[in-house]
């Protein structure tokens, strides 16, 4: 088996290298902490798995699952983040992930995860299965973020992270007036008024 954790958290890649070395006995385990060095290691190796976070520094994480989608098919990508599943999970799943975890999960449920996705399954925790019938029962309880383009859902994504809109728009290289009228757009869709909101509603897909 040979894995590949693309995380900038380096406690997070040992913890766990750690639990693949436990699991599959011999491994090899490349790191990478962002999506450049992540382009390096996909190009030198072939790899059975690869765990992803979804932030990371200068790192558009769903432009880079979907790269290795289309250009990688064999290997079997696992979300590994702290980010809201009920937010993220649905768009990663379709860019071509095999599953969907949050870091803060038992390491039973990680050790499940893995082991789903390896054999071939996909992944989707329990409480995401719930939510995801409960928005289909419910229509007031559809995720609003499903309505998002790419692009304003990256967008979306920097601003729940912490960044401006200058800072966004050199990130993306983009005009500041482009990313003021995304995030115009965003709070347009969304139906809010300000980051506060953007949290709170971020937060409530994650009750």
């Amino acid at each position: 088996m040979r894995f590949l954790l693309i995380d900038d958290h380096v406690v997070v890649r040992s913890g766990l290298k750690l639990i693949l070395s436990d699991l599959y006995k011999p491994c090899s385990i490349d790191e990478a902490e962002d999506g450049q060095s992540a382009h390096i290691k996909l190009k030198l190796h072939n790899y059975d798995l690869v765990i992803l976070d979804i932030k990371m520094p200068d790192t558009n994480t769903l432009e880079l699952m979907e790269y290795i989608h289309i250009s990688y098919p064999a290997i079997k990508v696992l979300v590994f983040s702290m980010n809201a599943e009920s937010v993220y999970a649905k768009r990663f799943l379709a860019a071509g992930a095999k599953g969907f975890i949050n870091k803060v999960a038992p390491l039973d449920e990680i050790v499940k995860a893995i082991n789903q996705v390896l054999s071939g399954k996909k992944y989707i925790s329990e409480s995401l299965v719930e939510s995801l019938a409960e928005q289909g029962n419910r229509i007031n309880k559809t995720n609003l973020f499903d309505t998002l383009s790419p692009r304003e859902f990256e967008i979306a994504t920097l601003l729940l992270s912490g960044e401006g809109i200058s800072q966004i728009a050199h990130k993306l290289n983009l005009q500041v007036s482009t990313v003021g009228t995304h995030k115009a757009r965003i709070f347009e869709k969304l139906k809010v008024s300000n980051l506060i909101e953007l949290k709170d509603l971020a937060n409530s897909f994650n009750a």
